[in-house]
């Protein structure tokens, strides 16, 4: 019998991923492939007419058995990129999304080279906002929160294998927190109840609920942000919340209405969706 080569297994795990629906069957299939021989995406470029033996076949038929699972490719890997740089992840974390980066960039914006004031990663997750904004702007001094102590374990995880340095807090929302920051930044949980149903079989099945799901209306975590930012903001800091297709102009219009804003306006991702939203909070009285 005739083994199988890198080539003719990549084929079989793409053709299988794309006849279950899954997307992406192909960098899916290479992904993982290249995972379990433990090489690059180029390394197995230049080896796929190499034969494989038994155990390098087993490797992957158990990743490709995670995947028809419907279990993330992230979670597969036990990682993530975001902004350039590799996250560990598992499935107490969300899995960064790119959609994500628009916050990160709009929060470079608001902190030019050599800031140095206090930054709150709230929902931390696995720390993708916070480390990245400490390693961009290493004079900030960043403070991770999350509910989850799993999911701020994975954060000051993150932090350490990128040579930063952050405090770490655990509990609801601010309820852990002392002091007032330049900046506050919150990738919060935002999906309705209703729509926790909608979503595919990777993030439904296998993402942590509590980091996906406000509540009836999925503004019930935005409406505390509202309701409690402004007293842990300096005079003059900004808040940038991550919103859901279709809440943004909904959120900005809230926090306007809260006394402590001076402003409120959004922002698009890459794929023009009004992702984040920034309020800034007016001068205290004398």
């Amino acid at each position: 019998m005739t083994a199988w080569s890198i080539r003719q297994v990549v084929k079989w795990a793409t053709d299988d991923f794309a006849a279950r629906g899954i997307d992406s069957p192909r960098l899916d299939a290479e992904l993982l492939v290249s995972e379990a021989l433990s090489i690059d995406r180029v390394r197995m470029y230049m080896d796929l007419d190499r034969p494989l033996d038994d155990a390098e076949r087993g490797a992957i038929r158990e990743l490709v058995r995670r995947r028809r699972q419907r279990e993330p490719v992230a979670y597969i890997l036990g990682r993530r990129e975001f902004w350039s740089r590799s996250f560990d992840v598992g499935p107490a974390v969300l899995v960064p999304r790119p959609d994500t980066e628009a916050l990160v960039e709009r929060a470079l914006e608001l902190l030019p080279e050599g800031a140095t004031g206090r930054v709150l990663d709230l929902c931390t997750g696995s720390g993708a906002i916070g480390v990245t904004l400490a390693a961009e702007r290493p004079g900030l001094r960043v403070e991770l929160a999350d509910l989850s102590p799993e999911a701020l374990a994975v954060a000051l995880a993150n932090a350490a294998k990128h040579g930063v340095e952050v405090v770490g807090v655990q509990g609801d929302l601010f309820t852990p927190v002392t002091g007032r920051f330049a900046l506050i930044a919150c990738n919060p949980p935002y999906v309705t109840t209703a729509e926790l149903a909608e979503l595919s079989p990777e993030v439904r099945r296998h993402e942590p609920t509590m980091a996906l799901v406000s509540g009836p209306t999925g503004f019930e975590i935005h409406d505390r942000l509202v309701r409690d930012a402004g007293e842990h903001l300096d005079d003059g800091g900004t808040i940038l919340v991550e919103v859901g297709a279709g809440q943004a102009e909904e959120l900005a219009r809230r926090f306007a209405a809260a006394p402590w804003v001076s402003s409120a306006r959004t922002h698009r991702d890459l794929g023009g969706v009004e992702r984040v939203v920034e309020a800034s909070r007016r001068a205290r009285d004398a």
